[in-house]
């Protein structure tokens, strides 16, 4: 096994890619490099699955995304909220939410916790480490904001 290179699962090894940002995967018969974006994408879709999660992002990334959806052209961060540190055999995840109100934050947290850490192991072969999340506000659905008026058009 060369230096940097570490045994993973039966007839692999894993190591970490040369531009620092992806993780790679070598078997016998070729390499998988999985990009730190995908992983992010991964915990995004993982924690959103789980109810109670309302909204990603913390208060001002969510007002940039909802200004970013409005711009043609511009699509939207499907990462908002989550940002993740990818190592050679493990990753660490940072997720924002908000969740809905009545529901029990700490039992929210740990099926979300536990949802990301099952996703990206299974999809990714990574050991998570540690899913850190931060309750940014709670969801009540009377505080609903009013639908934008749209403005009639000046010209005819």
């Amino acid at each position: 096994m060369s230096q940097g290179a570490e045994q993973g699962a039966v007839g692999t090894t894993r190591k970490r890619g040369a531009d620092g940002g992806s993780s790679e995967l070598v078997t016998s018969s070729g390499s998988t490099r999985i990009a730190d974006d995908v992983v992010a994408k991964i915990a995004t879709m993982a924690a959103r699955q789980v109810g109670g999660v309302y909204e990603m992002g913390a208060g001002m990334s969510r007002t940039i995304g909802s200004v970013r959806e409005r711009i043609p052209g511009v699509t939207a961060d499907s990462t908002q909220g989550v940002a993740v540190q990818v190592g050679e055999r493990q990753a660490a995840v940072d997720i924002d939410l908000v969740v809905e109100y009545g529901l029990s934050i700490p039992d929210l947290a740990a099926a979300v916790r536990t949802n990301v850490a099952n996703e990206i192991e299974h999809m990714c072969g990574l050991e998570v480490v540690e899913v850190n999340i931060t309750v940014d506000d709670v969801h009540v659905a009377d505080e609903e904001p009013p639908e934008p008026r749209r403005e009639e058009s000046r010209v005819r």
